[in-house]
């Protein structure tokens, strides 16, 4: 279900997400409104599920995580018990950032942050020591270009 904001509650979205740590003040302020009301807006979208959890954004590479490989899973498997499995290992898996299940030819995608290609190794020998995978191709990125986790929650058009 598609939560209903207004101009107010997505002027507030787009400040949250510029910086979550700015106070109530400093949002007021910025969308022309008082903190009460605000404070208001942002208990309703947390309630409504709009907010999911606040957190911090770590930069990568400073942490030693240099290399991005994009991992193109294609299975065979298709049961009940493979799936749940795979699912897990990619849950209980910190290098896997990101993970989705696609329509066409490949089955998975994987976005996983590593050390190094060693480090890669690691845990593409553990992924398929826990599950079977009929194909795996993983792509290095040499640059990223644009990375962002800001959703466009501007006001639509009408």
């Amino acid at each position: 279900m598609v939560a209903r904001l207004d101009e107010m509650d997505r002027k507030i979205l787009a400040e949250l997400q510029q910086d979550a740590a700015q106070s109530l003040d400093e949002i007021a302020r910025k969308v022309g409104s008082s903190k009460t009301p605000v404070w208001n807006r942002i208990r309703r979208m947390k309630e409504a599920g709009v907010i999911l959890r606040q957190t911090a954004l770590l930069d990568a590479e400073a942490l030693g995580l240099e290399a991005c490989f994009f991992v193109l899973i294609r299975t065979s498997e298709h049961e009940a018990d493979w799936q749940r499995r795979f699912l897990h290992a990619l849950r209980e898996r910190p290098e896997v950032l990101e993970a989705h299940r696609l329509a066409g030819d490949i089955d998975y995608i994987l976005k996983v942050r590593v050390e190094n290609a060693r480090a890669y190794d690691r845990f593409y020998q553990a992924l398929i020591s826990e599950v079977r995978v009929h194909n795996v191709t993983a792509l290095l990125s040499m640059e990223e270009i644009k990375h962002t986790t800001v959703l466009p929650v501007g006001i639509p058009s009408t």
